[in-house]
């Protein structure tokens, strides 16, 4: 499979993942690091948009907001004891 065939399949996947976000979107996030992207190759495009769906994967496999809440109401709730036990 050439790289312009596997750029328009990793298209695909990310349409799949993410509907709301809008073609225009992933382009320019995808390339927004490359500046003129004019006489870039196929690979290269390629390779900016595996990173990009790559840092998306990991954005979406963070903590979400309800574990981190949660942490923070159980160490409020946490017993050291006297303050002096601290030192």
């Amino acid at each position: 499979m050439t790289n312009y065939l596997k750029i328009l399949e990793l298209l695909k996947e990310l349409k799949e993942k993410y509907p709301s976000y809008n073609l225009g979107r992933h382009i320019s996030t995808a390339l927004a690091d490359y500046g003129d992207t004019w006489g870039s190759t196929d690979k290269e495009i390629l390779f900016a948009f595996q990173k990009y769906s790559s840092e998306l994967e990991l954005e979406d496999s963070t903590i979400s907001e309800d574990y981190i809440s949660q942490i923070i109401e159980d160490g409020k709730k946490l017993d050291y004891g006297k303050e002096d036990d601290l030192l």
